[in-house]
């Protein structure tokens, strides 16, 4: 989570006098127009914490290193244009899906520790409603940093919940192993094969399935309507999960952010698929014209075509 530089680690380093200063627990909540498995997938998708964790526009957050795992850490440096860089290190403590996370997070500029903290994050929900309750117990260590985390924090739990409320997660156990199932999403001979909703089929540009690469592409409905796509991979983690832009036909204007994850389940694979729309509106929309029952059809066909392998 990344804190505001202009009211924290970058105002004057000067070390508080007294345990008042040092110490301090912090409690925020958020009411969420979100499912409780979406809402959970925007706190700890990787993909997903990129699109709302720098707190204002004017702040831009570069993720160095990121893996939401028991015993995996973030570390990611906040800019702001004419101020020193902030560095941020979060490791993951606990995660019991839809329940809690626990990770520490470790504040740092121009190579001196800023502060530390303990960060405890509850959710409970039902149907479209979520509740985040988020605990985050300070130690500051070069200066105060109630304020800046008070304002960093609220502001980047105000993105979550807008980037929640435009989130879409879908979910299916496949039953192949998960070398497979990767062998066939990232192949770039099969991954055309079976992409898409029933009766469709994908006429291909180019593709380069990597990270940096990208994948230009047409969809051809089964009435021939033809829906130019065009994805680009900001991340590929072998067999773990893949991290890309939707833009509305080639170099055309963003849809989504994307992720897939693969995770072994009991023998199987676990392919969760999240889509984080860019506005309110087009995630309406898309909900309005089936992309849920269309994005499980399209899980179906990759465990259709793994299994006939």
């Amino acid at each position: 989570m990344t804190r505001n530089p202009g009211s924290s680690s970058m105002a004057a380093r000067t070390a508080p006098d007294d345990r008042k200063d040092r110490f301090a627990t912090l409690t925020f909540e958020r009411d969420v127009a979100a499912p409780l498995a979406v809402l959970w997938q925007a706190w700890t998708a990787p993909a997903a914490r990129a699109v709302w964790a720098a707190p204002t526009p004017s702040v831009t957050v570069e993720f160095l290193e990121a893996d939401s795992k028991v015993g995996g850490r973030e570390v990611s440096l906040c800019k702001v244009e004419g101020q020193p860089n902030i560095r941020c290190e979060v490791g993951w403590l606990e995660l019991q899906p839809a329940l809690r996370s626990v990770n520490y997070e470790a504040i740092s500029s121009g190579g001196v520790t800023q502060s530390v903290a303990l960060v405890t994050a509850d959710f409970s929900g039902a149907d479209e409603r979520s509740r985040l309750v988020v605990t985050v117990q300070l130690s500051s260590l070069a200066e105060n940093m109630e304020a800046g985390y008070r304002q960093g924090f609220g502001a980047g739990l105000d993105n979550l919940s807008g980037a929640a409320e435009r989130t879409m997660v879908l979910e299916r156990v496949i039953q192949a192993p998960r070398t497979l199932v990767w062998g066939a999403w990232m192949n770039p001979e099969t991954l055309p094969q079976w992409w898409g909703p029933d009766g469709f089929s994908c006429r291909t540009t180019r593709i380069d399935l990597r990270t940096g690469g990208e994948w230009v592409f047409d969809m051809i409905a089964p009435d021939g309507a033809v829906y130019p796509n065009h994805h680009r991979y900001g991340e590929v983690r072998a067999y773990e999960r893949i991290g890309y832009t939707l833009l509305w036909g080639e170099n055309g204007p963003k849809h989504a952010d994307a992720w897939a994850s693969f995770e072994d389940h009991d023998g199987c694979t676990k392919v969760t698929l999240g889509m984080i729309f860019s506005t309110a509106a087009e995630f309406q929309e898309a909900r309005g014209f089936g992309a849920v029952e269309l994005g499980l059809q399209t899980l179906g066909k990759l465990e259709r075509f793994v299994v006939s392998q």
